[in-house]
């Protein structure tokens, strides 16, 4: 069993940054793959970026990549994403989840937090 608790989400302007962080407990963090997804209103979730459990490998959804970044430090048990050069379109409620393999499809994974909501404004 593994707890994933979010924070870091808020209210920026466009262009400005935040990082979402995810503390994990219970079974070793290490042992899993993490990734990030969001879900905006009326919107189905859809994937944000992953990354595998030694931080070598990641992975992004195009509309994100370059702009944000997903690390691991394995020994804090945490996992973080990086938002900048945020846009209003990326307002939504962020979740992280831990699984065995790093995939773009939420049912690769089988815990999750309880999210973070996260505001660009114009």
């Amino acid at each position: 069993q593994v707890q994933l608790v979010e924070s870091g989400g808020g209210l920026v302007q466009a262009g400005g940054s935040l990082r979402l962080s995810c503390a994990a407990s219970g079974r070793t963090f290490g042992d899993y793959a993490m990734g990030w997804f969001r879900q905006a209103p009326g919107k189905e979730r859809e994937f944000v970026a992953a990354i595998s459990w030694n931080g070598v490998n990641t992975y992004y959804a195009t509309s994100v990549k370059d702009r944000f970044t997903i690390s691991r430090d394995n020994a804090k048990n945490t996992a973080y994403l990086q938002m900048n050069s945020l846009k209003p379109e990326d307002t939504a409620v962020y979740y992280c989840a831990a699984g065995v393999i790093a995939r773009r499809t939420d049912d690769a994974y089988g815990y999750w937090g309880q999210g973070t909501q996260v505001t660009v404004s114009s």
